[in-house]
């Protein structure tokens, strides 16, 4: 049975929160999972995702699932500066050991998966992304008539997926970010991450959804020109990060269970 420890306090001034799910069974290498969860920086939480953390601990992560600052009431930066000292507090805690960074793995889910990558390029954590968006100021620019709102088909009276992804793309963004400026956007893009420190790296995307296929390959090229490598799994239909994910558990820790493994040899 998985021992989950639940609020767990990380950040005393903002009053954020982790759960924690131990396995049922561990090894003498600890292998230790950050999951990431969705909702747009301005919805989701942790006890959203608790199934997905007693699955990742049934397969023998210590996984922790920390919640985060959202909008409209805390705008960019705020939920990537939680990420970090999300960090910062499991990397000092009694969770881990000094020499545990190496055995630390990211799973992320939509915007999860956005901040899993500004994390893996400040650590080099292995890292699973499930409909990661990396692109915001070019695809604001190029998107100026679209009409922003979080539920398109009753606000809008929209019919067309796309049209309804789009304006859903655009509203969690600069939701988020809390102003348009085009500046401030690029802060947001994945390509302005300093990837130097990125490790190992496995997105998964649908080929037709609210992720652009083409702007995770220019991410991908803008990777690869810095020499990174990154393993990409393009799957049928419109289906973002949750909607396949829980589908797809075994194939991203397959993943991050044999990098971990190369890893300490």
């Amino acid at each position: 049975m998985v021992v989950i420890k639940k609020n767990i306090l990380y950040d005393a001034q903002n009053g954020l929160k982790a759960d924690l799910y131990f396995p049922n069974e561990t090894t003498s290498t600890t292998k230790i999972l950050i999951f990431w969860h969705g909702g747009g920086w301005f919805r989701g939480t942790k006890e959203s995702v608790k199934d997905v953390g007693i699955k990742l601990a049934n397969a023998g992560f210590m996984t922790l699932i920390p919640e985060y600052r959202l909008a409209p009431q805390y705008h960019f930066p705020a939920a990537h500066q939680d990420a970090l000292k999300f960090v910062d507090w499991l990397l000092h805690s009694r969770f881990t050991d000094p020499d545990d960074q190496r055995n630390i793995v990211q799973i992320g889910s939509s915007v999860g998966g956005t901040m899993a990558l500004f994390i893996a390029c400040r650590y080099g954590f292995p890292t699973v992304t499930w409909s990661a968006p990396v692109d915001y100021s070019n695809w604001i620019q190029s998107h100026p008539q679209v009409k922003m709102s979080p539920n398109a088909a009753h606000d809008l009276g929209l019919t067309d997926p796309e049209a309804i992804r789009e304006a859903f793309y655009k509203y969690f963004t600069l939701t988020y970010a809390g102003t348009s400026t085009k500046a401030t956007l690029r802060q947001m893009d994945a390509c302005h991450y300093e990837p130097r420190h990125l490790g190992k790296l496995f997105m998964i995307n649908s080929a037709q959804e609210l992720t652009p296929l083409s702007s995770v390959l220019t991410y991908i090229k803008f990777l690869a020109d810095h020499n990174h490598g990154v393993q990409l799994l393009v799957i049928p239909g419109h289906g973002h990060a949750m909607d396949y994910g829980r589908d797809y558990l075994d194939e991203s820790l397959d993943y991050l269970y044999q990098t971990l493994k190369r890893q300490t040899k």
